[in-house]
């Protein structure tokens, strides 16, 4: 008769061995105190000390599975063989157990303060986070600029103090904290904002291409830039009125271009035309302008020119064009008396210029009979001068290329037009041109002929033909105050 038998297996007493080791968290390889290691079958059981290390005298040869336990973690278990003599080092990574684990408290954001304003451009942003058991945890902060759109994301921040630098002035930030333990979802914080100093002496708007859309910036004369209207709509044409302190622009507006205002640093946007929007052959070639003392805005309206009150009411026609010819181009005199005007066909050729009274009367005509195109216009305080460009080759396609267009003074007493010498290069433009305040120079768009090449924003001087000089690159449009 055959016999068997099945018991556990029994440990070989006939020699021992240390068992030692350590018990980390896995997250961060730091020690954990207090962990309670065992062996199955069982020899003895010790606790990890203050850094998580652990040792097992006289622990009998034979196979083992070793466990670590410790409230808040995951057990672990270890198998090793005990030889005689032979030391065992075994290291147990724990996992956090996510049974009971609570996820970090809600961060509080501490500086700046919700809605603060005037704060610097470099600044720390500061919050508090705590987590009712301790884990350790990471921070990821969003700051979100409210001008431009633009989401900058810092992450795995440990401390709870963040600096950032490069701030825009005039510009409304958000920002949001998220607290993550690792083991729950991660908790965010409310959104606040703040708003950065305002923006010193602004004295110059343009436009520049962001992708598909014209975007408005300002500037003051140090070259210190702030964009003032989102890179997301298409916003061009800025002109400041200084006796209200406002910015008049024209934007798209569905299928349809209105004019619009707002503050200096691009807030309170109000829109003002509604019924008959602004509109010509080529919106990149229309403008309109502001009464001096701001309460009123002309602009075109193909063969019409109308008047409306900067608040949206009030709306007039003042003019239409005897010839149906569409207007373009509007400058209102210092002293509201006479508006000039630069009309032209359905392709911007067969262009006149002149001036008309508040009546509809012309004045005195500039402009007349002549092949290519005209832009820009500006009117002295005193209604003595007129500047505008032309292009002299005559040129005329259907791209509305021009090939040499220059800057030219008309003077109101003697009925005449002379080219302002600025010595331009060949095969280049000199476009969009207005007096500067002072009326000691003049500023001006100068481009390749190409109808291609960035677009550069320039003054010279109106007796001193040698001072072109380029105040800003890849710039159009613009408006000095």
């Amino acid at each position: 008769m055959l016999l068997m038998s099945c018991s556990e297996e029994q440990v070989d007493d006939t020699g021992t061995a240390v068992v030692k080791g350590r018990v980390v968290d896995i997250r961060t390889y730091e020690g954990i105190a207090n962990a309670r290691v065992l062996s199955s079958p069982t020899t003895s059981t010790v606790f990890s000390d203050k850094d998580g290390y652990f040792i097992m005298e006289k622990v009998p040869v034979g196979k083992y599975s070793f466990q670590a336990q410790k409230d808040g973690f995951i057990a672990r278990f270890q198998p090793a063989t005990v030889e005689k003599d032979v030391p065992v080092e075994i290291i147990f990574e724990l996992e956090v157990s996510t049974a009971n684990n609570k996820p970090p408290e809600i961060p509080t954001l501490t500086a700046p303060l919700d809605n603060a304003t005037s704060q610097a451009l470099s600044l720390d942003l500061t919050w508090t986070s705590t987590d009712p058991e301790k884990d350790p945890m990471t921070f990821q902060v969003t700051v979100k600029n409210g001008t431009t759109d633009e989401v900058k994301t810092y992450s795995d921040l440990k401390a709870t103090t963040l600096k950032i630098t490069g701030l825009d002035y005039s510009t409304k930030y958000y920002w949001q904290v998220s607290a993550n333990d690792g083991i729950n979802k991660p908790t965010n914080s409310a959104i606040t904002s703040f708003t950065t100093l305002a923006f010193p002496n602004p004295r110059y708007l343009y436009v520049k291409k962001v992708k598909n859309n014209n975007v408005i910036y300002t500037a003051d004369e140090a070259g210190n830039e702030l964009q003032l209207s989102p890179s997301s709509v298409n916003s061009y044409r800025p002109r400041k009125n200084l006796s209200i302190n406002r910015i008049a622009y024209i934007s798209s507006d569905g299928s349809l271009n209105q004019i619009f205002t707002m503050n200096p640093d691009g807030t309170d946007v109000k829109k003002v035309t509604n019924f008959i929007p602004i509109a010509g052959f080529n919106m990149d070639h229309v403008n309109y302008c502001w009464s001096t003392n701001g309460r009123q805005i002309i602009y075109p309206n193909f063969d019409q020119l109308l008047r409306i009150d900067s608040d949206g009411s009030g709306l007039v026609q003042i003019f239409k064009t005897p010839n149906g010819k569409f207007i373009s181009e509007c400058e209102w005199s210092q002293d509201g008396s006479q508006i000039v005007l630069k009309v032209n066909d359905a392709s911007g050729y067969n262009v006149e210029i002149y001036a008309i009274n508040m009546a509809g009367d012309v004045l005195y005509q500039i402009l007349s009979g002549e092949k290519g195109a005209a832009s820009g216009l500006g009117i002295t305080i005193d209604n003595s001068k007129v500047v505008y460009t032309k292009d002299v080759s005559g040129f005329e396609n259907s791209t509305y290329r021009r090939l040499d267009s220059r800057i030219f003074i008309y003077t109101v007493a003697t009925n005449t037009s002379a080219e302002l010498d600025t010595q331009k290069e060949n095969g280049f433009n000199d476009l969009d041109v207005k007096f500067s305040p002072n009326e000691a120079k003049v500023i001006f768009v100068n481009t390749s002929n190409d109808g291609l090449s960035a677009k550069n924003i320039q003054t010279a001087s109106i007796s001193d033909s040698s001072t072109r000089t380029t105040l800003f690159q890849n710039a159009a449009m613009p408006d000095w105050k």
